[in-house]
């Protein structure tokens, strides 16, 4: 008996074996992307660990080094964050109609809480009880952002090495924290940088590749 396969672009990860395809796609990325925005308060940066867990750990939609990428991209775009990452995801499994219902998954949630809430949010905002939930839920997103920053950091060290690492580390903090420039800008730099470093690797590891062919060949 055949099994309908989810359609991928080139080079993307196969689908978990055994996990139902077609339709029940469109309900896995809405239930992702609606806990995500139900849970992911405080903004942007704080549902990114949440859509991470959901795309890499649970689901193996994508693999973490096109998560950090897409997210270094998502930077320097304009717009939410997270409704950026939302629709590339629901894109790279179900093209655009699974875009739409990846976005609509996460806003929604927000956008009927806003409406519903809004007669006494003026309330909510100067009750004791609210302050100290959020108050308590500010840790917590610090430590979600900083075990994503650190695995991030940890591969990017691997990657690079360690000295070049905490390098690139160093001057990332200069630009963005001492000198101020504009986040986007550092990351299209550094992209740029990845693209010249990697391809002038490839270069010196094939010169390096063809001389030892030619001495190997003249010591025969």
């Amino acid at each position: 008996m055949e099994t309908t396969t989810t359609r991928l672009e080139p080079g993307a990860p196969p689908p978990q074996t055994g996990r139902p395809s077609g339709l029940n796609d469109y309900g896995q990325i809405a239930w992702a992307m609606l806990k995500t925005g139900v849970l992911g308060y405080g903004g942007g940066p704080s549902v990114i660990p949440l859509i991470r867990y959901e795309a890499v750990t649970r689901y193996h939609w994508i693999e973490d080094d096109e998560f950090a990428e897409i997210l270094a991209l998502a930077n320097a775009l304009p717009g939410p964050i997270a409704t950026k990452m939302a629709a590339y995801l629901g894109y790279r499994r179900k093209g655009w109609l699974g875009a739409v219902v990846s976005v609509l998954s996460h806003v929604m949630p927000s956008a009927i809480a806003m409406i519903a809430l809004l007669s006494v949010v003026q309330y909510l905002s100067g009750s004791a009880v609210i302050q100290g939930m959020i108050a308590a839920v500010i840790p917590v997103i610090a430590v979600m952002l900083g075990v994503m920053a650190y695995e991030f950091a940890n591969r990017a060290v691997k990657g690079l090495g360690k000295w070049m690492g905490i390098g690139m580390f160093a001057v990332a903090f200069l630009l963005l924290q001492i000198i101020n420039i504009q986040d986007a800008i550092v990351i299209v730099a550094f992209l740029a940088y990845g693209a010249v470093h990697f391809k002038a690797a490839g270069w010196v590891a094939k010169r390096k590749s063809k001389k030892r062919v030619r001495s190997e060949g003249g010591g025969e």
